[in-house]
């Protein structure tokens, strides 16, 4: 009996193989939990109810890729917000989930802009090219007014913290830490969505 145990054991440590293999070493040590000085947040979701949500948050800045951005320009459309920066091991982790998301809603007036906390516009832009990253990232290292617009409740109080504003600029979602289950920000997206076709 211990035999079917044994290749399940086996394909099992293949498959995971085979979806680790390409990762880097820092995204590594995350997943096996050595820490490496590094404290995350834990996960937490927080989910805003429409009627409970603070007033619209209006922030911006200055690209990775050069020009800027401003929240003010994407009224009506659903932001998501990622607090990051490249030598964060989860930040690494997600990145391809947060980019398949973010081309799966693309044409469905959802916005997607990181939030870099810590490095240069290169680092910013190699870190981009790395995990096949499209969309921006202010830089938010110098003057941290990104993180101040967004303080209170619902601050980004660990990195990586992803946010959800819906149409009216409000913060709906706050996924403190790794986005571990991308079904999660899909489903979010989904409900505010839907709350601005029924306005």
């Amino acid at each position: 009996m211990r035999a079917p145990v044994a290749a399940g054991t086996l394909a099992l440590a293949l498959i995971l193989t085979a979806c680790t293999s390409g990762a880097d070493a820092l995204a590594e040590q995350y997943r096996s939990g050595s820490g490496q000085n590094y404290i995350s947040g834990d996960g937490a979701i927080t989910v805003i109810a429409p009627e409970s949500r603070s007033e619209p948050v209006i922030f911006g800045g200055e690209l990775d890729s050069g020009g800027t951005f401003a929240s003010a320009d994407y009224a009506g459309s659903v932001l998501v917000v990622n607090f990051w920066y490249a030598g964060c091991p989860p930040c690494r982790l997600e990145a391809p989930d947060l980019e398949e998301i973010s081309q799966e809603y693309r044409d469905q007036d959802v916005v997607f802009v990181g939030v870099n906390i810590l490095d240069q516009a290169p680092t910013a832009l190699a870190f981009a090219e790395e995990f096949g990253v499209t969309y921006p990232s202010i830089m938010d290292v110098n003057l941290g007014a990104v993180r101040l617009a967004f303080s209170g409740e619902v601050s980004p109080n660990a990195v990586p913290t992803t946010l959800v504003l819906d149409g009216q600029g409000r913060v709906a979602m706050r996924i403190s830490g790794l986005l571990s289950e991308p079904g999660v920000l899909r489903g979010m997206l989904e409900d505010v969505l839907d709350e601005g076709s029924q306005r």
